[in-house]
C-alpha cells in the first residue's frame, strides 16, 4: 500500500499516516459512502415525491446536486479500491484531494437547494433537504480533516456521524406501519438515515417495516415477530451482519426467512461470504431503487413458493396421517368383517342365509346354546339311490347329487328352514328354531311339496340318462333338544329327540312321491293340505303303531 503524499501546505516532516489495514480500509469506505448514500437516497426520494408534496420547483436543484454526489461516489470506489491500494495506485490522501472540489460543489448546490426549500415553505420537504445538506457538510468535514492529517479519519473514533447530527430533523412518524402491507420486512441498519430512506421506500411499496439498530436487536425481534424478509447491513455495532447470518443459518426456525444484504462493503469476499452463509442476494450502497424493488420482489416470491411448498408438505403429512388412521380403521373393519364372514359361513352351514345374517349382525349367538323347543322336522331322501350309486360311475353319482342338493338347498333357504345335515341323498331340515315362527308345520309341508315338484322335474332328466330315482319325505312335529354340537373349529347345529327319529322313520316308509306326516303335524296344517290317512304304521324304535297321513298337495288359496 502506498504512503500518503504530503498535502499542499502541509508542513515538511509531518508524520505520514500509517498504512491502512484491510479492516481499516473497509471502515473508511463505509464512512465515506454512508453520507453519499444519504445525499443520493434523499435526492431520489424527493424527486419521486416532488409532485405529491407540491415541490416540483425543487426538481432542477435536486437533479443538479445528484450529479456531483454520484461522481464523488465513483471517486471513493475507485481510489479506495483494495487492489489499487496494494498496487500503490490509490490511497486515502488521493481520495481526499479528488473529493474536495466535488464536495465543495455539493455543498454549494446544497445551500441553493435549502434556500429554495425554505422559500417553498414545505416543512417535511425542508427536513429531507436539510438531511442532504447536513450529509454534504459532514462528508466535507471528513475530507478536510483528511487533507490536514494526510489520511481520512475512520473507524469508531471518526468524526461525529451525521446520523446523530441530523436526528433532530427526523419526523417522528417516518416509519409508521402500513396496515395494508404486502409483506413484513425487518430492516437492520445502525444508521438512522439509512433506515429512514429505505423504510420509506418499502412503505411506498405497500410493506410493513420493522427496524433494528444492530444484529442483537434484530434477533430479539425475530423471536417475537414474524417477518417475510430481512434487509441486513454488515457494518454494525454489538453484532454485525455476518454474525446475524451465522445465527440465522443455525436456527431452523429462521433459516427459511430470506435475507437480502444491503451494505457499503462492496468487496467480493464479503459478497461470497454472505451468500455462503445463506443470504439470498447482496446489494451495495447506495442502491438502485429499481434493482432493489426487483430483488425484494424475487425474495418475497421465493419465500411465498417455499411457504407454499411447506404448506403442501404439511398437508401431505396430515393427509398421510389421516390415511394411516383410515387404513388402521379399515384394517380393523376388514378384520371384523372377516370374522363376521367366518361366523356367517359357519352358521350358513345349517341356517338359512337371512337367519344367519340376523345372528351375525346382532352379535348374539346365545340362541344357539342348548335349549328345548317344539319343532317340525323334515327328512328326505332319494328312492333307488343305493342301487344307482352301486351301478353308476362315481362321476355320474356326484353329478346327480350336485343337481339334487342345489335344488333342495335353494328351497330350504327360501322357506327359511334350518339345515342340520346333508347325508348323501338324505337331508334333515327343521323349523321354528333357532328363529321362532308360528307356522312352522305349514312351512315344512309347503317346502316338502315344492321339493317333490323340483325332484320330479329333475327325475325326468335323470330318466333320459337311464337313472330311475324317486323322492320320499317324512315330517314330524314335536319337542326336541337343540343347540351347537361338535368341537372348536367344527360345530354343527343339531336337534335331538324322538321327533327327529319319527321324521326319519316316516321318510323311510314313504314311497316315491309320498310326503308322510305324523298326526300332530297334520292337525296343524289340515286346513291347507289335501291329505289321506294311512293305516297305522309300525315303525322301528316306536312301541305300538303310529298314525300317519299322506299329503297329496296343497289346497288352492282362498279367493
Amino acid at each position: 500500500m502506498s504512503v500518503d503524499r504530503p498535502a499542499p501546505g502541509r508542513e515538511a516532516g509531518a508524520a505520514a499516516a500509517p498504512p491502512l489495514s484491510r479492516e481499516g480500509l473497509r471502515s473508511l469506505r463505509h464512512e465515506l459512502r454512508t453520507p453519499l448514500n444519504h445525499i443520493l437516497g434523499y435526492s431520489e426520494l424527493l424527486l419521486e415525491e416532488a409532485a405529491d408534496r407540491e415541490a416540483s420547483a425543487l426538481i432542477p436543484a435536486l437533479e443538479t446536486i445528484s450529479e456531483p454526489a454520484q461522481q464523488a461516489l465513483d471517486v471513493v470506489i475507485d481510489l479506495l479500491d483494495a487492489a489499487k491500494l496494494e498496487a500503490g495506485t490509490g490511497g486515502s490522501y488521493a481520495a481526499c484531494a479528488a473529493l474536495a472540489p466535488l464536495l465543495d460543489e455539493i455543498n454549494a448546490r446544497g445551500a441553493t437547494l435549502e434556500a429554495q426549500a425554505v422559500a417553498l415553505g414545505k416543512e417535511k420537504v425542508l427536513t429531507d433537504v436539510r438531511r442532504i445538506v447536513a450529509a454534504g457538510q459532514h462528508l466535507r468535514e471528513l475530507v478536510r480533516q483528511g487533507l490536514e492529517l494526510g489520511a481520512l479519519p475512520h473507524g469508531p473514533d471518526a468524526a461525529d456521524s451525521s446520523a446523530s447530527t441530523l436526528a433532530r430533523m427526523a419526523p417522528e412518524d417516518t416509519l409508521s406501519p402500513n396496515q395494508t402491507a404486502e409483506a413484513t420486512i425487518l430492516l437492520v441498519d445502525d444508521n438512522e438515515f439509512n433506515r429512514d430512506m429505505l423504510g420509506r421506500r418499502l412503505l411506498l411499496l405497500g410493506h410493513t417495516v420493522v427496524t433494528a439498530e444492530n444484529g442483537r436487536q434484530a434477533l430479539d425481534l425475530l423471536e417475537t415477530t414474524s417477518v417475510d424478509l430481512i434487509l441486513l447491513d454488515i457494518m454494525m455495532p454489538v453484532m454485525n451482519g455476518y454474525e446475524v447470518l451465522e445465527v440465522r443459518h443455525a436456527n431452523p426456525r429462521l433459516r427459511d426467512v430470506p435475507c437480502l444484504v444491503i451494505s457499503a462493503v462492496d468487496e467480493m469476499d464479503s459478497v461470497v461470504r454472505c451468500v455462503e452463509m445463506g443470504a439470498e442476494d447482496y446489494l451495495p450502497k447506495p442502491f438502485n431503487p429499481v434493482l432493489l424493488r426487483a430483488r425484494i420482489g424475487a425474495c418475497l416470491e421465493k419465500k411465498r413458493l417455499r411457504d407454499q411448498e411447506k404448506e403442501h408438505l404439511a398437508t401431505i403429512e396430515r393427509q398421510a396421517d389421516e390415511l394411516a388412521g383410515w387404513n388402521r380403521t379399515l384394517e380393523e373393519r376388514v378384520a371384523e368383517q372377516v370374522s363376521e364372514l367366518e361366523r356367517l359361513a359357519r352358521l350358513r352351514r345349517f341356517l338359512a342365509p337371512q337367519l344367519a345374517e340376523v345372528i351375525v349382525s346382532s352379535g348374539d349367538e346365545s340362541i344357539l346354546e342348548s335349549h328345548r323347543r317344539e319343532v317340525t322336522v323334515v327328512f328326505t331322501d332319494l328312492r333307488g339311490f343305493t342301487a344307482f350309486a352301486g351301478a353308476a360311475e362315481p362321476e355320474e353319482v356326484m353329478a346327480v347329487l350336485r343337481e339334487y342338493h342345489q335344488a333342495m338347498g335353494e328351497l330350504i333357504f327360501e322357506y327359511e328352514g334350518t339345515l342340520e345335515r346333508f347325508a348323501g341323498d338324505g337331508l334333515m331340515v327343521f323349523f321354528n328354531d333357532p328363529i321362532p315362527c308360528a307356522d312352522h308345520a305349514a312351512r315344512a309341508v309347503r317346502m316338502a311339496v315344492a321339493m317333490r315338484d323340483a325332484v320330479g322335474m329333475l327325475a325326468r332328466g335323470w330318466r333320459k340318462r337311464g337313472y330311475e330315482l324317486g323322492f320320499g319325505v317324512g315330517i314330524a312335529q314335536g319337542y326336541a333338544t337343540l343347540g351347537k354340537v361338535g368341537f372348536e373349529g367344527r360345530f354343527d347345529y343339531a336337534a335331538i329327540g324322538t321327533v327327529t327319529n319319527l321324521a326319519s322313520r316316516l321318510s323311510d316308509e314313504a314311497q316315491s312321491g309320498q310326503i308322510l306326516v305324523n298326526s300332530r303335524a297334520y292337525l296343524a296344517v289340515e286346513d291347507e293340505v289335501e291329505a289321506e290317512p294311512l293305516e297305522a304304521l309300525t315303525l322301528k324304535g316306536f312301541s305300538g303303531t303310529v298314525p300317519a297321513y299322506n299329503v297329496r298337495g296343497l289346497k288352492p288359496a282362498a279367493p
